[in-house]
């Protein structure tokens, strides 16, 4: 079932409105991006919209202040979890195609701005891009080697076979758990 609109908005007035806000007025809209799954079934990107432990997602949501929602078939990492969540009370999305839900609660005269930033961010993570050109992954890759802490920089005379740990004599430091 179709929504007839991709904008869906309820208008409060509230005490609690941030200060600095003109009219006072809170209102709170939610938009639909539409994953496109069919046309790329083998990319992945739930992964590329969460980033490192959520990292990425976590900055969209930061950055434009709206809260992002993973929803639809595929949303849950684990197929046999999805099944079982599939048709309970709160998990009727999973009988939708995969697609992300952008909400904001803001002052009127900024969500709309916030919803189509976070939108067009979004709408541009949802591009496929060939793994050797994506600029995107690679720093995400980046972020999880430095989070992992197995970060090497580019032309390091290192390799992956040789201790980080060498003082000036050539003595390797005794490897610790930690």
């Amino acid at each position: 079932m179709q929504r007839p609109s991709l904008l869906q908005s309820s208008s409060t007035q509230s005490w609690l409105s941030p200060q600095g806000s003109s009219s006072g007025i809170i209102v709170k809209k939610t938009v639909r991006v539409d994953i496109p799954v069919d046309a790329y079934p083998n990319f992945n990107f739930v992964g590329r919209l969460l980033g490192p432990r959520g990292n990425s997602l976590k900055r969209v949501e930061a950055s434009t202040e709206c809260r992002v929602l993973i929803r639809g078939r595929g949303s849950i990492k684990d197929p046999a979890r999805e099944e079982m969540m599939r048709g309970k009370p709160g998990y009727e999305h999973l009988n939708e195609p995969l697609h992300i839900l952008v909400e904001a609660e803001l002052p009127v005269e900024i969500v709309d701005a916030r919803l189509m930033q976070a939108r067009d961010i979004l709408e541009d993570l949802l591009k496929p891009v060939d793994e050797s050109q994506d600029f995107y992954k690679k720093q995400q890759l980046r972020e999880l080697a430095m989070l992992n802490g197995t970060l090497r920089e580019e032309g390091s005379p290192m390799s992956g076979s040789v201790s980080p740990f060498h003082n000036s004599l050539g003595m390797k430091r005794a490897k610790t758990r930690g």
